[in-house]
């Protein structure tokens, strides 16, 4: 019997932009109306700026593939993610981005993903290690794997319990803490303009923390990177590499920017992908015996990085949770000069939303959008959805470098827990989705969990 997962509700007609936006200070997903689950152009007017949400296929071509640079990353999603990520590859744009995608996309290739390879497996035998049978919140416990596979892989050693669990609060303060938009970025005030409130300085704070953290790892590889003693692992190879341009390596300041995006790209998001993952093989026991047996003819024995291709199933199941619970749901650009879209007259820097949480779920581009089906992406229908509609990682210039990391990692670690785990929903915990910086649960991903 088909799965319909959670959906968050939506706007009910003619609320007006106050309820609207107080809402969407809970909980985004509640502020936008069900019509943009089949609009091509959806336009939103506030009293100080109008945005557009572009789910047209040609339309998401244009901004992400053809014409890129002249839709940059808005200033309104950078002003939410500053205090964590300074200057980041995730927020520039213009020059400062390209320089800083020269010097760490060489990192994600060559025979990269068969080096990170042991060091995912041993993360995931760790979190297989700790599971414990009965109720367990597997957000916590994703979180904990995801940060775990960044210190193995970004710096050659495993993550700590106290680490992991400061790493897991702090990413969840910060995200509590950071609307996507505060009351001085819906009235365009400029950057330099206090935000004040308790939200704001509770985000900070998390901030703070995050980035104590990171400035820590970073000055000691520097120091063996300096004494030739560095472990050959992501973090030498991006702060050694030297920009072909200019021949300059990141500064210190730098790489604590970067390594704040992978923590949220490679940690965070990591983290929402697996624990959905793990909810929805929960929910449909069928699906979850199919990965069992799957997994299991490879982790019986010592699996190595070409055994990945035997996992063919198993990754269907994660590309699904992907298009269901995308971890970055929205991103935000602007268009940088006068547009026409579908009739349409965009000014200059109106904001123009991508929203891969509604494109995967489209009911213009997807058969039965809400349904949990791994088997889909087996069917030829399917493939032009997946080439037109599945963003979970942009497209394009702009496309995440760590892709093929992610999807690495979120295969090996949900084929691991299948072979070793049975995993089942725990009665009236029904996981709410939210938006705020990535999709999580409120009060979390509850599963009650056995040993097979």
């Amino acid at each position: 019997m088909a799965f319909t997962p959670p959906i968050p509700p939506s706007r009910p007609d003619g609320q007006g932009f106050l309820k609207s936006w107080l809402t969407a200070r809970q909980n985004i997903f509640a502020a936008l109306p069900q019509r943009l689950y089949r609009a091509w152009l959806a336009e939103a007017r506030t009293p100080f700026f109008t945005s557009y949400l572009a789910n047209q296929p040609e339309l998401v071509r244009r901004v992400l593939i053809e014409r890129p640079r002249d839709f940059p990353k808005s200033d309104l999603q950078a002003r939410v993610l500053r205090d964590l990520l300074g200057a980041s590859v995730f927020v520039t744009n213009g020059p400062l981005w390209e320089r800083q995608r020269r010097i760490i996309d060489p990192a994600f290739e060559g025979g990269r993903p068969r080096k990170m390879f042991a060091p995912m497996l041993e993360a995931a035998e760790q979190m297989a290690a700790r599971l414990t049978e009965g109720e367990v919140e597997v957000e916590f416990e994703a979180s904990h794997a995801a940060a775990d596979v960044i210190f193995r892989t970004l710096f050659s050693q495993p993550i700590t319990e106290g680490a992991a669990e400061r790493v897991f609060t702090a990413f969840r303060r910060y995200q509590l803490a950071a609307p996507m938009l505060s009351p001085a970025d819906i009235l365009r005030l400029p950057g330099w303009v206090p935000r004040l409130g308790l939200r704001r300085r509770r985000q900070r704070k998390a901030a703070l923390q995050i980035r104590t953290l990171l400035t820590d790892l970073v000055t000691e590889r520097a120091r063996l990177i300096a004494e030739g003693t560095a472990p050959d692992d992501l973090a030498t190879a991006i702060m050694t590499t030297p920009d072909p341009q200019d021949g300059k390596t990141f500064s210190a300041e730098e790489m604590v920017d970067q390594v704040g995006i992978f923590f949220l790209a490679g940690h965070e998001t990591s983290a929402s992908a697996l624990a959905w993952a793990l909810y929805l093989i929960a929910c449909d026991p069928a699906v979850q015996e199919r990965i069992h047996a799957e997994a299991s003819q490879v982790f019986s024995g010592s699996p190595e990085f070409g055994d990945l291709r035997r996992l063919g199933f198993t990754r269907d199941v994660f590309r699904e949770a992907l298009r269901l619970y995308p971890p970055v749901p929205m991103m935000i650009r602007e268009a940088a000069q006068a547009e026409d879209m579908r009739g349409k007259s965009i000014t200059p820097g109106s904001p123009i939303i991508l929203s891969p949480w509604h494109l995967g779920r489209h009911e213009r581009l997807w058969q039965d959008p809400d349904i949990f089906d791994p088997d889909r992406w087996a069917r030829e229908a399917t493939r032009t959805s997946a080439r037109e509609a599945y963003l979970p990682f942009s497209a394009g210039p702009r496309v995440c470098s760590g892709a093929g990391f992610a999807m690495q990692e979120g295969v090996l670690m949900l084929g691991l827990l299948a072979s070793r785990f049975r995993f089942a929903p725990v009665e009236g915990r029904v996981p709410k989705p939210m938006m705020h910086l990535t999709v999580r649960a409120h009060d979390g991903i509850w599963l009650r969990v056995s040993r097979r």
